[in-house]
């Protein structure tokens, strides 16, 4: 093991953990040298099943005999930050992690073809920016069958820090690509990009011409894309008129819509393949 003892937060190669943005994580000027941090030693094992490379992790030391022993164990010779817990504290949302946090090489980013080879339902998620939301989403749709998540450019980054933690670790097994690079190439360029894939488009939203989820047309279309709006103004009207479908989940007590991440959980159990 290649444990490193720190005693402050400024040491060389923590600021991995402790100072750098998610932006600069990322760095969309240099996708190939983006990171990502993974969060506990069940996130992290999901990451490292599905192939991801890891950089560096930081924990506290009594994880290192631990839980985060047969981790440890699988990364080689990489930097094992430890430290005293009232150290690693100060770190912002540290007691959420369980205590080891892992920096990981960014995948690869894939092609909505790609990702869309063989699948049969997908999500797309149309300016979904909230964190929270978009890993409840991947977690659903991992649990209910759905084979593929696509992002327009304005949805937020599904390897978010918080993201990838809410998701518990489906977002490195769920296939998922952006649909396109600006925001402009949402909703008519996505669309015509769906129907050459052989993709049937559903627009979750209230409208009079929707039909209730339960349709069975729904159900016996062999390629569907179920798209799911932001979270305040739901889906535009030039991408409702675009979709093959306008469906709306049947409701009581006079409640008017859902918060998208427990919508897309009714849509993926009732759309689900069969």
């Amino acid at each position: 093991m290649n444990i490193v003892r720190i005693t402050d937060l400024s040491a060389p190669g923590v600021e991995v953990f402790s100072k750098l943005t998610e932006t600069q994580l990322r760095n969309r000027l240099d996708p190939e040298k983006g990171i990502f941090i993974a969060e506990s030693p069940k996130v992290i094992k999901v990451a490292l099943d599905e192939g991801c490379e890891p950089l560096a992790m930081l924990m506290a030391e009594r994880h290192i005999e631990g839980d985060a022993r047969e981790l440890i164990a699988r990364c080689g010779d990489i930097p094992i930050y430890t430290g005293e817990v009232s150290l690693l504290s100060e770190l912002a949302g540290y007691w959420l992690t369980r205590g080891v946090l892992c920096a990981m090489r960014r995948p690869k980013p894939r092609t909505v073809e790609e990702v869309c080879d063989g699948a049969r339902r997908i999500v797309v998620l149309d300016n979904v920016v909230d964190n929270t939301n978009v890993g409840a989403i991947f977690r659903s749709a991992a649990a209910l069958g759905f084979d593929a998540v696509l992002l327009t450019p304005t949805s937020c980054d599904p390897l978010n820090r918080r993201t990838v933690r809410v998701s518990m670790g489906t977002v490195f097994q769920i296939p998922w690509a952006y649909i396109g690079e600006v925001h402009t190439d949402w909703p008519d360029a996505g669309m015509e990009r769906l129907r050459r894939l052989g993709f049937k488009t559903a627009a979750m939203a209230l409208s009079d011409n929707s039909v209730s989820i339960e349709d069975p047309a729904l159900a016996a279309t062999e390629r569907l894309a179920v798209i799911m709006g932001t979270e305040g103004d739901g889906l535009s009207a030039r991408t409702i008129s675009g979709c093959d479908y306008v469906v709306r989940i049947p409701m009581f007590h006079n409640v008017d819509s859902l918060n998208v991440a427990a919508a897309s959980a009714v849509a993926f159990w009732q759309l689900r393949r069969r």
